[in-house]
């Protein structure tokens, strides 16, 4: 990474105010919630709607878990599952679990009865950790064979420390849907969580003043971060359930919200609305986009509707957490890039035969650094694809000895800073070309006729592939105005040979856009002409 980014990215001030409850021996990394419940007590923790959580009760509630858990048995290993809403219960136990050594396995709570038990299953959790609420909100009754706890009735009461963990002791699996198939676990070590917060604290300047918002599920690793940031640091994770961009709006300043993270199905839904765009939040300093890229059209929209919050690039994948952040003073003169690697950490382009690319060659993003996961839960095969020796690791580094292969293809230009191409997996080959499917929506975003779209390939025997939009329109927009504008700023194979117009796009339980469901869409007999 270039030393002149480095600078802009490193935060000094607050990693020394984080670092008082990180110590230098990555151990249990429960503790860093026992120690933020001693230093911060009184301070407010969690904050939703008019309930108030100080980390002293969290802390509270963390040891109720570790006592319970404990007392039922749990060793160190064992695996956990936690089924709970965003909140102070699912903050107590996450690191409740961690410190009695268990492994913590987050489940999405818009997972489904089928998802939950394949988690439970393949993880081979001993006990669910969950709510009465929600289990008999589903649509039927659990069908797995191990204890359900309720978080209401977990009444042992009393203090508890952590037991002692090594930074190479695994310490979460969170399950990723990928892009196929059933969800695969990403383990994850203590050291890998305590590296995380590090490496977001560095470049990322929350302070004890803050009030973060919390709009992603702590099964989400995006969403986790949220609230070991604030455990670091001393802040307020403020709690919003609504989905609505109207009340989240409302919310933001209501709250002085004064940092958001958000993912760009979120960002998109928030600019497509008219209190958003037009109405100054003055608390707002820091805004975060990750878990995809977000179009340059939409940066600059961003940025005209909230000129005074820093806005952070970032791009990174459950594998390794975060990878790379733009800062934001970068923002406005490269909208489209995903920035340099993260402080801590290498990221290369490589090409297929494994030798690194050229400024302006597109290749594989490859991630080294300290948050590099343990492996894939239970699948040797798809760990030793991607999780790999890192060749260019210098001696005197031992820490990026191991690295990640992405799947995502990227280029860097002659300064260092990379842009995103698409995953390797969503390129289309059409007409004997390889087309993005971000380079056709960053078009379709710039019409001005859509509010969302996505792109993906579907089967066409005379073109290899086909190409299918699925757009929802702005109102007022038409299908019509967004055929012209494609015909004349994209080259014929890039023109999407269908169109389908929805409500919504779907997406994933994390929020994101749900591309499995999208290639079923795209597979199918039906589509707007």
């Amino acid at each position: 990474m270039p030393e002149t980014v480095l600078h802009i990215l490193t935060q000094p001030d607050v990693m020394h105010a984080a670092n008082t409850l990180m110590s230098a021996d990555d151990g249990n990394f429960a503790t860093l919630l026992w120690r933020a419940g001693e230093r911060f007590a009184t301070r407010v923790a969690i904050l939703e709607r008019r309930q108030e959580t100080t980390f002293a009760e969290v802390l509270e509630r963390g040891m109720r878990v570790a006592r319970t858990l404990a007392a039922a048995g749990i060793q160190p290993g064992d695996r956990i599952a936690v089924l709970l809403r965003r909140g102070p219960e699912a903050a107590a136990s996450l690191f409740g679990t961690l410190a009695v050594g268990a492994i913590v396995v987050p489940v999405n709570k818009l997972y489904q009865p089928r998802q939950i038990e394949y988690v439970v299953r393949h993880s081979g959790s001993r006990a669910l950790i969950t709510s009465a609420e929600l289990v008999g909100a589903l649509t039927r009754p659990l069908d797995i064979a191990v204890p359900i706890l309720d978080v209401a009735e977990l009444t042992d009461a009393g203090t508890f420390e952590p037991v002692s963990r090594s930074a190479r002791d695994p310490a979460q699996i969170i399950y990723t849907s990928g892009s196929t198939g059933q969800p695969k676990g990403v383990l994850s070590s203590h050291g890998n969580l305590w590296a995380g917060v590090r490496t977001v604290l560095s470049y990322l300047p929350i302070t004890d003043a803050d009030r973060v918002a919390s709009l992603l599920p702590f099964s989400f690793v995006y969403g986790f971060n949220q609230l070991t940031s604030v455990l670091a640091t001393g802040a307020t994770l403020v709690v919003e359930r609504s989905s609505l961009a109207t009340e989240i709006t409302t919310w933001l300043l209501d709250q002085d919200v004064t940092v958001v993270a958000g993912v760009p199905p979120l960002w998109m839904q928030l600019l497509a609305n008219r209190g958003f765009r037009e109405r100054r939040l003055p608390a707002l300093r820091i805004l975060t986009n990750a878990g995809g890229r977000l179009p340059p059209s939409a940066v600059g929209q961003l940025r005209t509707a909230q000129p005074q919050a820093d806005l952070y690039l970032m791009y990174g994948l459950t594998e390794v957490f975060r990878s790379t952040c733009l800062p934001p003073r970068l923002v406005d003169v490269h909208p489209d890039s995903m920035g340099t690697a993260v402080p801590g950490a290498e990221v290369y382009v490589v090409r297929e035969d494994g030798s690194r690319t050229e400024p302006g060659e597109v290749g594989e993003l490859v991630h080294a650094g300290p948050t590099v996961a343990l492996g894939y839960w239970q699948d040797p095969q798809g760990t030793e694809r991607a999780f790999r020796a890192n060749p260019f690791a210098p001696d005197d580094r031992p820490q990026l000895a191991r690295a990640v292969y992405s799947g995502d293809l990227v280029r860097a230009d002659a300064e260092g800073l990379l842009y995103y191409v698409g995953r390797r997996d969503r390129m289309i080959k059409t007409l004997g070309y390889r087309v993005s499917p971000d380079e056709i929506e960053d078009v379709l975003f710039s019409s001005g006729q859509v509010q969302e779209a996505v792109v993906v390939g579907r089967p066409d025997p005379q073109r290899g592939d086909g190409i299918l939009a699925c757009v929802v329109l702005r109102p007022g927009g038409s299908l019509e105005a967004l055929r012209q504008y494609c015909a004349i700023e994209l080259p014929r194979y890039m023109w999407p040979s269908r169109f389908e117009v929805l409500d919504a796009i779907p997406r994933s339980p994390a929020g994101k856009f749900d591309y499995v469901e999208l290639r079923r869409l795209a597979a199918g007999p039906t589509a707007s002409s």
